[in-house]
């Protein structure tokens, strides 16, 4: 990894930090490469299950750097990615965003495309992009109607207005709202609870979830069986059920 992305794992937790503070971590061509391979580090470390994807400085992301793009007209996507290298194409394996300060735009973007997000209480929520007379096209339009109510989402997109943490708690979009600077040490209390269970049922999991909201009701059940067959005879299921028994704490293999 290079200064502009910082990489560290704790406790079977990847933490990836954009490590642009002077610039509220937006996000440039290189940064965006730099997350792409962050992204493919998380879900290829069998030592890993989970992610926490964050920002320096007390802000998140303000989104794409506007300076960089207007210089040499390069947009952050990485091919078949997208955005930051994240919003089209997430890793397989869930991310927590941890937010503080700032997150706008391309930045908001990046939290709607992780699978949880905890938030410093006074932090912002935003797409602004209309007020630029652009639209949001990283997932502001598509995702954040299927997170929140539908007049909420139209009051943020066509407004471009802020959206405060506390108000976003509300609807449901942060799962947990911590104090200002404790929104890391938050998004690793709820990792750890992710982390301590079978990566492979973790992985599988959140594929189910993420893929199912395309599937019709009658067809769910039998998409559904051939996804997680493997599950129920891993030797991590076997381990699960024995470590019960013998109430100890499981010793996961990921198989």
């Amino acid at each position: 990894m290079s200064d502009l992305v910082k990489v560290e794992i704790i406790d079977r937790i990847q933490i990836i930090t954009v490590n642009r503070p002077e610039a509220r971590n937006a996000i440039n061509y290189e940064t965006a490469h730099e997350l792409a391979k962050a992204f493919d580090q998380l879900d290829a470390n069998d030592d890993v299950v989970i992610g926490i994807l964050t920002g320096a400085g007390n802000t998140f992301s303000s989104g794409m750097d506007l300076k960089a793009f207007a210089l040499n007209g390069q947009r952050p996507l990485v091919a078949g990615r997208g955005f930051a290298g994240l919003c089209e194409k997430p890793p397989r394996k869930p991310l927590i965003a941890a937010v503080e300060g700032y997150a706008l735009a391309g930045g908001c973007e990046m939290a709607l495309a992780c699978d949880m997000i905890v938030s410093a209480n006074n932090a912002n929520f935003g797409l602004p992009e209309v007020k630029r007379g652009i639209v949001p096209g990283s997932g502001g339009m598509v995702r954040l109607p299927s997170r929140i109510p539908y007049h909420i989402a139209m009051e943020a997109v066509l407004t471009g207005e802020m959206l405060p943490a506390e108000r976003a708690h509300r609807y449901g979009l942060v799962n947990r709202l911590v104090e200002p600077g404790q929104a890391l040490e938050g998004a690793l209390a709820l990792a750890r609870l992710v982390a301590q269970n079978g990566p492979l049922a973790v992985q599988t999991a959140k594929s189910i979830v993420t893929n199912s909201r395309d599937w019709r009701q009658a067809d769910m059940f039998d998409l559904q069986r051939p996804r997680i067959a493997h599950i129920f005879t891993s030797a991590d299921a076997k381990e699960g059920a024995t470590a019960f028994a013998e109430k100890r704490m499981p010793v996961w293999t990921g198989k």
